[in-house]
């Protein structure tokens, strides 16, 4: 559980960090601070001097607090610009290229810019380890049978009560559990389209989904998106001419982007896919991962008609050598369940039992509350250093609230891919924007993985790319 003043701290960092406190800006005193968030001075004090200890306020004596000036540089990034388009539909052309770039982001001899992945530094180790003991120790000999299709009961009912905590509710009869978030989606594409269909994603858009599409022969309808969202009157139009009835979206801090969808936009799309009857498979694997302390409603809250399919995992908030993850089935599309239960491979109940263990426990929420604040800081610590390095290179940034993907769009002159291939010689790790659509739209941005903590080798590492995107822009004018 987070204390009062580290949730004070949090939501002023949140706002630094947007900009709404500007570098140098004057705060409220502490006691006029206390008095507006009604709460004691020792709480009002304590919120300041954690973000004194963060470097993003200084004191000045008998001046009061104010905003670090080191916060400047990277506010003035500008965002990632992004082209508009007619969705079409069409197959996804480079897979060999998806598959070898997937290959290598998990290769864990290279530095880790590429796979979106939390350092192991930051696993809470010794939470799963003493539930792991706890779940055995109370666990029953049935358990150590064949496991249920669907999932240990234990499991969907801790994930049913761990979600209605965060305001809403999917009952555990509607959970089933699976191997990961992929396998989830995977099952739920099978069951609800046909070889040769085509699925509405927005773009640019997780190079691992796209892999997993053109693996199951599946087309694509694609639709624009930006760091502020995804084009509503174009996924409008694709679910109305496109003739796709599913759509694949991330509403919270999507993949490679990191935008969070509005609940307003959230219930606007809930509305369409009811109004069309279009399915949304909603892959909402980052939403724990929140930099604010209450976590972003799903799409799904807000579906009325049973046309949106939620599926995550713990890979993105806890660790993804679990392989734990879930889809919930609707009552519109209860037909399925005995499709889904065939289709979907089984997880090991040990497994489940340590997990949900975790969850009744409360060290799963207690992790996700310390993790929020320290990944919000680091986040931010790696696009500081990165306009450090590449002062001077026309760069532009996302900014995420949420998750640790970080979008870098270059000058058109350079090549994401050819930088890929060069890093790899150097044995860096990074994603090219090519792997997230098709028209060679992205070919100027690339991915880099936040989840680490930014130590010197990788300083080193964006320092290597910095240098060789400002020889290719010499060479290039």
């Amino acid at each position: 559980m987070q204390f009062q003043y580290q949730n004070l701290a949090q939501q002023l960092a949140q706002r630094i960090f947007n900009g709404e406190l500007s570098s140098g800006q004057r705060l409220n005193s502490l006691r006029q601070f206390a008095l507006q968030q009604e709460v004691s001075l020792n709480t009002a004090k304590n919120c300041y001097e954690l973000l004194e200890a963060q470097g993003l306020i200084y004191a000045k004596h008998k001046a009061g607090y104010f905003v670090s000036h080191k916060q400047q540089q990277h506010q003035a990034l500008l965002l990632p610009e992004h082209p508009d388009f007619k969705p079409k539909t069409r197959q996804i052309s480079n897979l060999e290229l998806q598959i070898e770039i997937h290959q290598a982001s998990i290769n864990s001899q290279l530095i880790h810019l590429g796979a979106i992945q939390l350092s192991a530094n930051l696993v809470p180790i010794d939470a799963l380890r003493r539930s792991m003991q706890r779940a055995m120790k109370h666990s029953h000999p049935e358990d150590f049978l064949y496991s249920e299709r669907q999932g240990h009961i234990r499991l969907r009912e801790a994930l049913s009560a761990h979600w209605a905590e965060d305001g809403f509710f999917i009952q555990k009869d509607d959970i089933f559990i699976s191997n990961g978030c992929m396998p989830a989606l995977s099952v739920l594409i099978q069951c609800l389209t046909q070889v040769g269909d085509s699925i509405i994603i927005p773009t640019p858009n997780f190079n691992g989904q796209l892999q997993l599409l053109a693996a199951l022969k599946r087309k694509i309808v694609e639709v624009p998106a930006s760091t502020e969202g995804i084009d509503l009157q174009r996924l409008e139009q694709a679910m109305r001419s496109s003739g796709a009835k599913v759509c694949l979206l991330t509403a919270n801090y999507q993949n490679p982007l990191g935008f969070c969808l509005s609940n307003t936009d959230k219930e606007k799309i809930a509305q369409l896919a009811a109004e069309l009857e279009c399915f949304i498979i909603e892959d909402d694997i980052y939403a724990e991962c929140s930099f604010a302390t209450q976590r972003p409603l799903p799409i799904r809250y807000w579906d009325k008609q049973g046309y949106v399919l939620y599926c995550g995992s713990v890979s993105k908030s806890l660790s993804p050598s679990y392989r734990v993850g879930w889809f919930c089935l609707t009552s519109r599309l209860q037909h399925l369940r005995s499709a889904l239960i065939l289709r979907n491979v089984v997880v090991n109940s040990p497994l489940q039992l340590g997990l949900s263990d975790l969850i009744y426990s409360r060290a799963y929420r207690n992790f996700l509350n310390q993790l929020r604040p320290i990944l919000m800081a680091q986040v931010q610590q790696y696009r500081t250093f990165i306009a450090q390095s590449f002062e001077g290179v026309e760069l532009r940034l996302s900014c995420p609230s949420g998750g640790y993907a970080l979008w870098l769009q270059f000058p058109k002159q350079i090549d994401g891919l050819e930088m890929y291939r060069f890093a790899q010689q150097q044995g860096i790790n990074i994603v090219p924007g090519q792997v997230f659509g098709e028209d060679n739209r992205y070919h100027n941005c690339i991915r880099l993985n936040a989840g680490h903590e930014l130590t010197d080798e990788i300083r080193q590492a964006i320092d290597c790319l910095a240098d060789w995107t400002r020889t290719q822009l010499q060479t290039s004018s």
